[in-house]
């Protein structure tokens, strides 16, 4: 078992704070590990209910704010519609997956993690006026 450490940045700089999952296996497919992260976050979000969802993705009917996305209506978030909208996102360029400051560009690669492995979410901002 391992303790993957779990950060999203923006390309305008802003970086969230961390948090941490556990996982048993020491070698992931990218996408696993990106459904791990979504169905924890989407757990953690239906347990609570907090005013704002705070995930990779901006779930379906919700406002992105400062801090994340507020659900029009209070509801629990779909975890498999999350993941599906994560994978979408990553097929066209919505974020890219750093791990260990290496770039993982295939759904299908797998990633060798250890204790202490990092994996950042760069979310890609588009340019203004261009």
């Amino acid at each position: 078992m391992v303790m993957v450490r779990f950060v999203d940045e923006t390309t305008a700089g802003s970086r969230a704070e961390a948090w941490h999952l556990e996982i048993f296996e020491e070698r992931l497919a990218l996408r696993e590990l990106i459904r791990r992260r979504v169905f924890q976050e989407v757990a953690e979000y239906n347990a609570r209910q907090p005013e704002v969802f705070r995930g990779l993705v901006q779930p379906g009917g919700a406002e992105q704010t400062l801090n994340g996305y507020r659900l029009r209506q209070p509801r629990r978030v779909d975890a498999e519609e999350q993941f599906t909208r994560a994978v979408e996102a990553f097929g066209r360029n919505g974020f890219v997956v750093l791990v260990d400051d290496r770039q993982v560009d295939q759904l299908d690669a797998e990633v060798q993690l250890s204790s202490g492995t990092e994996v950042c979410f760069l979310k890609l901002v588009p340019l203004v006026g261009g």
